[in-house]
């Protein structure tokens, strides 16, 4: 398998992406998003803003895990890791990220709606 971004769409009905590694594990989850192309435009920003290790912020959660933050040029949170024991791992996700993000496909799975329900799948 190769790297990707999987576009979902939430309960809410906004949209979200997660960037995933090869081994199919997500590295970077982006904020929601009102529309599929807005989305789309965060991936293009994330592809733009992962090999530019300035754009990486690392910080800390209340448990003391660490996690970071892919910013943009204007200072817009692009997406956020997941949470990391220790600062060896935490930069490990920060180098997938910078690997990955720009090469990685688009994989659209809002598109993929139950009809019977008339929900999408994705995130609740």
């Amino acid at each position: 398998m190769r790297a990707a971004f999987e576009i979902q769409t939430a309960a809410d009905g906004k949209y979200v992406f997660d960037l995933k590694s090869a081994n199919d594990r997500v590295i970077l989850t982006s904020q929601a998003y009102e529309s599929r192309e807005s989305a789309r435009e965060g991936i293009v920003s994330v592809r733009q803003n992962a090999p530019i290790e300035e754009r990486y912020e690392e910080r800390s959660g209340a448990d003391g895990l660490r996690y970071f933050v892919l910013i943009a040029a204007n200072r817009q949170v692009l997406g956020r890791s997941q949470m990391y024991s220790t600062r060896e791992a935490l930069r490990k996700g920060i180098a997938s990220v910078r690997k990955n993000g720009p090469i990685a496909e688009i994989v659209d799975l809002s598109l993929h709606v139950r009809s019977a329900a008339g929900e999408g799948f994705g995130r609740s």
